[in-house]
């Protein structure tokens, strides 16, 4: 059962679809006319990962409360999590658009990382691969069902 969405609430769409496409290399899936619960129109915009994992619904803020959460979802942590194949690759392409990197890479158990600034401001990882292997390889490591962390401390 995968998780198809999770909203990121933003400022205004096209700027944002801009950021998530152009700098981050995803895809936009899709862009129509929509209603809000109370009749007022909205857009349903879904950008995703080329990959097709986990989409993003960018939902632009409500005046208040969720014009008050633009760029702190998560409460001033990382929220979300960029995992790419090339980690070096993908920092140096996504610097070049113009991403904030906030830290450093260095190196952690779960990867290679660095945090950056969505155009929101929030907190993201960009992941490299784990230090046992490629993307995939450690759910793969646990077997069904089985426990990725303690397949990746076995291999240590």
């Amino acid at each position: 059962m995968p998780l198809d969405l999770v909203t990121l609430i933003v400022q205004e769409y096209d700027p944002a679809i801009a950021f998530f496409v152009d700098a981050l290399g995803f895809v936009l899936a899709e862009d129509v006319p929509a209603t809000t619960n109370d009749g007022r129109p909205k857009r349903w915009v879904v950008v995703r990962p080329p990959d097709g994992g986990t989409g993003l619904l960018l939902a632009r803020a409500d005046p208040g409360r969720q014009a008050a959460a633009i760029g702190d979802q998560a409460a001033g942590r990382v929220g979300f999590f960029l995992r790419v194949p090339d980690f070096d690759a993908a920092r140096a392409r996504m610097a070049a658009a113009g991403v904030e990197f906030v830290t450093a890479p260095r190196t952690e158990p779960y990867g290679r990382v660095a945090v950056f600034l969505d155009i929101a401001g929030n907190r993201w990882d960009l992941l490299g691969d784990w230090p046992g292997g490629a993307i995939g390889e450690r759910a793969s490591a646990a077997g069904p069902g089985g426990d990725a962390g303690a397949a990746a401390a076995a291999d240590r």
